[in-house]
């Protein structure tokens, strides 16, 4: 076993550093194992889950929702959303800064993607924070950190991968991230205040009280957020109640959120035309690497690795607890390193019969998984909302690193939390059973 790990950890970094896609370094290390470590001939093995990874009615919500997604990147969705926040926040400790969090949660609520989140709500909000004296640091922290919740809170495109490539409900998937989501949306928050009535507000460096607005007027800039809330209610609740599959239920957002770019009047043929493009470049992309762990999921599985390791492991007796503090180091280090849907899909093609073994429920241990995730996208050197925020600001990725430190310590304590309260992630997708 040990020869067969070293081989499979050597061929896949070396197929990794040599810049080959992600998919085709899944495919060659799984035909290294098959050729050199089993009797068994590569090519049918390929060609069969080649075909059964490329279909599936839960797959198809993947599509869907990322061309939703990219619609509303395209619709001015930010700008609405800080015009209908920002009055109501004024009296807030951190003020406009929460414009980052909860713009981020309601549009990754929306989106699905971290990047685009980020890309989106920040063009938006950094200037403005910018203008209005707002804390640099703060602003950049709020907002690279905020938006990492594109891959939790649904419809999330990573859970929906999850799902597929593990066989559990993404509608229980979805129900899961919503307690976690909020929880972490509200630490976030919570930091923002104690921050801003310790140090922030003392120096200046929340911006200056603006003057007051009418309450007919709030109301009338907050109308800007009723499409959207009205898209993110409609597509949780038909999920939730039971009216529609995910599947269904992303058909029916796409054509909304066409209704919505179209009343904010950034909607015609181009717009459909490259958000059509760029969403089967994604999919195909996310597919194409599906198909790839699929190949090395059963290539594991003829090697017996897996199960070996499960056994080793069990045999050390590990608490569950050590396991999940041995597994979250190994995951923010593979993070450095890998998106998140590579190491998503690298890590179930891996140790779920570990997970299995050690009695967690794989719909907690996939909600588990994606904050890990989330945690990897602020870690340097491969942090993609690092390089997101640098675009937009031009700061070294130190600097910007250093503003995310404290919010990727409070998602450590998010996993905590969850892991002494598992209720947090799983009352939903118990409720729905009752």
């Amino acid at each position: 076993m040990l020869i067969l790990s070293l081989a499979s950890i050597l061929t896949l970094a070396l197929l990794l550093g040599s810049g080959v896609w992600i998919a085709f370094a899944l495919i060659g290390t799984a035909w290294v194992a098959l050729e050199f470590f089993t009797s068994f001939s590569p090519g049918p093995i390929l060609a069969s889950d080649f075909w059964g990874a490329s279909y599936g009615w839960d797959l198809t919500a993947l599509p869907m929702f990322i061309w939703m997604g990219e619609i509303l990147f395209r619709s001015g969705l930010a700008d609405n959303m800080f015009r209908g926040l920002s009055p109501w926040l004024n009296r807030l400790p951190g003020r406009l800064l929460h414009t980052n969090i909860i713009g981020s949660g309601m549009f990754a609520a929306v989106c699905g993607s971290s990047a685009a989140t980020c890309a989106t709500v920040g063009k938006m909000t950094l200037p403005e924070l910018e203008r209005r004296g707002y804390d640099p640091q703060m602003a950049i922290g709020t907002l690279a950190s905020a938006s990492t919740l594109g891959l939790l809170i649904p419809p999330s495109i990573v859970l929906i991968v999850y799902g597929v490539v593990t066989e559990q409900s993404i509608t229980r998937l979805f129900m899961a991230g919503v307690g976690p989501g909020l929880m972490i949306l509200g630490l976030f928050m919570t930091y923002l205040i104690v921050w801003a009535l310790l140090k922030g507000n003392r120096q200046g460096l929340t911006g200056q009280d603006e003057s007051s607005m009418p309450l007919a007027q709030k109301l009338r800039q907050t109308w800007a957020l009723i499409p959207i809330l009205a898209l993110i209610g409609g597509i949780i609740f038909s999920i939730y109640g039971g009216l529609a599959s995910p599947t269904e239920a992303a058909a029916v957002g796409v054509v909304l959120s066409m209704l919505i770019a179209r009343m904010n009047g950034h909607f015609g043929w181009s717009i459909f035309q490259d958000s059509l493009f760029a969403a089967i470049r994604t999919a195909c992309m996310i597919a194409f690497i599906i198909a790839g762990a699929s190949f090395l999921t059963s290539a594991m599985g003829f090697t017996q690795v897996p199960m070996q390791l499960a056994r080793a492991i069990g045999e050390m007796g590990l608490s569950p607890t050590l396991l999940l503090v041995m597994l979250t180091l190994l995951l923010l280090v593979m993070g450095c390193f890998l998106d998140g849907i590579s190491l998503i899909l690298l890590i179930t093609a891996i140790i779920m019969p570990v997970i299995s073994a050690a009695g967690f429920d794989l719909i907690w241990f996939g909600i588990y998984l994606v904050i890990v995730v989330e945690m990897s996208q602020i870690t340097p050197p491969v942090g993609f909302n690092l390089f997101v925020i640098q675009g937009l600001t031009g700061k070294d990725i130190l600097t910007i690193t250093r503003a995310t430190l404290p919010f990727f310590l409070l998602m450590m304590l998010a996993i905590a939390l969850m892991h002494l309260f598992p209720g947090i992630a799983l009352y939903l997708p118990e409720a729905m059973n009752r």
